[in-house]
């Protein structure tokens, strides 16, 4: 048996958030930011595994991040 504020979570979780107001803005600026991370990490770092995984972790930060505005904002 859920309890009410897990289904509330989960709704929240599975329900598509559209942007409103400057979410959009705020979703291109940490893209943005990342991107620039991300291009100094492809240059700092050799052709590796770690490589990957640091573009990958990024991403996702990136991913919970704009998760973190759309649900919560």
């Amino acid at each position: 048996m859920l309890l009410p504020q897990e289904i509330h979570d989960l709704k929240k979780r599975f329900t598509y958030h559209a942007p409103k107001g400057n979410q959009a803005e705020k979703y291109q600026n940490l893209r943005d930011a990342a991107l620039d991370l991300a291009t100094k990490i492809g240059m700092a770092c050799p052709e590796s595994r770690e490589r990957s995984l640091a573009w990958t972790k990024l991403e996702e930060a990136i991913m919970w991040a704009n998760a973190s505005i759309a649900r919560n904002e």
